[in-house]
């Protein structure tokens, strides 16, 4: 005899199966049979259960190990990396203040260099005038003494020409009287007095020099 058997599933399929001598009228050849209320056998054959369906004792074990990695997470793990974060952060932090303190110290060390060198450069200025005018003063007297000593060359000169001049007009005067005296006394027939005419002479001289 032949006996429908129903597959329920994605699909539902429906076979005829031969029933074996000594099995009841509704005993099926089947893994998972659905049965009714009183035990027996409906004829219909369940796949079983689903192998993507989770069991309870699974989402257990999957909410346990869930809730032990959040206690991780929150009492173990994220404080350590905290921790971890907020040294870094002042680590980081610590250069950026280290480094803002280097430039800030190579800044007051330049304006320092650059304070010392205008302070070098005026010193070097006052030094540089006051030579100057030393030199100045030293070129002054030193053309003062020239100028004086020429002054001095100049007169001691002046004085010797004066002093040649006179002894050259003293003898022109000389000669002059005694050519004139001699005159005299060949247009006379005697010697004339020599006084009158070195007078003569000398405010003639004195006439022609003054001119």
């Amino acid at each position: 005899m032949l006996t429908a058997v129903v597959t329920r599933g994605a699909q539902i399929e429906v076979s005829f199966v031969t029933a074996e001598e000594g099995e009841g009228e509704h005993s099926i050849d089947c893994e998972f049979p659905v049965k009714d209320e009183q035990g027996h056998e409906t004829g219909v054959c369940d796949t079983g259960p689903s192998p993507i369906a989770p069991e309870m004792k699974e989402v257990a074990w999957g909410a346990g190990a869930f809730i032990v990695m959040a206690l991780l997470m929150r009492f173990f793990l994220y404080p350590r990396l905290k921790k971890g974060m907020d040294a870094r952060y002042a680590l980081i932090r610590g250069g950026h203040e280290q480094a803002d303190a280097a430039r800030a110290s190579a800044r007051a060390e330049v304006a320092e260099y650059e304070s010392a060198l205008a302070t070098v450069k005026a010193e070097a200025n006052d030094r540089v005038e006051a030579a100057r005018q030393i030199l100045e003063a030293e070129r002054t007297a030193r053309l003062t003494d020239v100028n004086a000593d020429i002054a001095a060359k100049r007169d001691a000169a002046n004085a010797e020409a004066a002093a040649a001049r006179e002894a050259v007009r003293s003898d022109i005067a000389a000669a002059v009287v005694d050519v004139t005296s001699r005159t005299i006394e060949l247009s006379i027939g005697r010697v004339p007095d020599a006084s009158p005419i070195r007078s003569a002479v000398d405010e003639a001289m004195s006439a022609g020099v003054a001119q």
